[in-house]
């Protein structure tokens, strides 16, 4: 009888730890991903403004010297990403691929015209800078146009905007969550324990010596807790690598580092507070109050 209730209560603590440590590591796990967003989103969002082309129309009279010069020229620009010289057999080629019907055997000719694609650089891409880098380019006697999407261009750094401010609240506000889970499972934890607490303050032990081996205990699960999540993160942070190789998570390791010690630290600095906390909480009850 005496070694089934053993089994049974060896089974409940077994349970209990187990629970406290999946609370742990689902919190840190989930708050490491948004430290991750809160990390990358710059990168995220030049990324996506980098997409972004000007696109500048050569007229069928500009000499090859020219056009040339102008490559140069863009290539060396602080504004400049990427430069892409697209003949007009080719945006022809392009179109027909894309509607899938050749429209020159209907006009006999060619009405399309040389370009040069140009990818700007993240910082410069705003109305103001564009238009600038528009006016400028448009000046010269062998450019015909040069076109991009303004409105694609405002309505982007608007929603970069409001998404940076957003991710900033829920980051906070996550964070304290984080904090109030981690500290109702290490309560439940020690709430267990309340009358063992108790009794050994009734013989006499310390308040230090009775919270020690609690405050371990708890530190080893948030230890367990954070390297389950920091596994968790890690199998995500390759998964995008490889589907998003562009946006260079991984390149940028001092930083992830970073985060991975930062999310490693909360694991146990948490714990700690929490289980210093609960811990004091019950050393300062009476008796009869254990009950309720």
């Amino acid at each position: 009888m005496s070694s089934s209730f053993e089994r049974y209560q060896k089974r409940r603590l077994i349970s209990s730890y187990f629970s406290v440590v999946l609370s742990i590591a689902l919190v840190l796990f989930l708050l490491g991903l948004l430290g991750l967003l809160v990390l990358n989103a710059k990168k995220v969002s030049d990324h996506f403004k980098e997409q972004v082309v000007l696109t500048i129309y050569l007229k069928d009279t500009a000499k090859e010297v020219e056009v040339k010069q102008m490559e140069k020229s863009l290539a060396m620009a602080d504004y400049v990403k990427s430069i892409e010289y697209v003949s007009k057999e080719q945006a022809a080629e392009s179109m027909k691929a894309e509607n899938g019907e050749d429209f020159m055997e209907f006009l006999g000719f060619n009405p399309l015209l040389n370009s040069i694609d140009v990818h700007i650089k993240a910082d410069y891409v705003t109305e103001e800078q564009l238009k600038l880098i528009a006016d400028e380019t448009t000046s010269k006697s062998f450019v015909d146009e040069v076109r991009y999407d303004n409105d694609l261009v405002t309505l982007m750094n608007n929603n970069v905007k409001k998404i940076s401010f957003w991710i900033l609240v829920i980051s906070g506000l996550f964070t304290v969550i984080a904090v109030l889970l981690i500290n109702s499972s290490i309560r439940l934890s020690v709430y267990s324990k309340r009358f063992t607490i108790k009794t050994m303050q009734m013989v006499g032990a310390t308040k230090k010596f009775i919270r020690r081996p609690f405050v371990w205990k708890s530190v080893r699960l948030g230890i367990i807790g954070a390297v389950v999540a920091l596994i968790g993160m890690a199998v995500v942070l390759y998964y995008i690598d490889k589907t998003f190789p562009e946006l260079e998570f991984l390149k940028n390791q001092i930083l992830i580092a970073s985060l991975f010690l930062g999310v490693f630290a909360m694991g146990i600095v948490i714990t700690w507070i929490s289980t210093f906390i609960a811990t004091q909480r019950f050393l300062n009850l009476k008796t009869d109050q254990l009950y309720y």
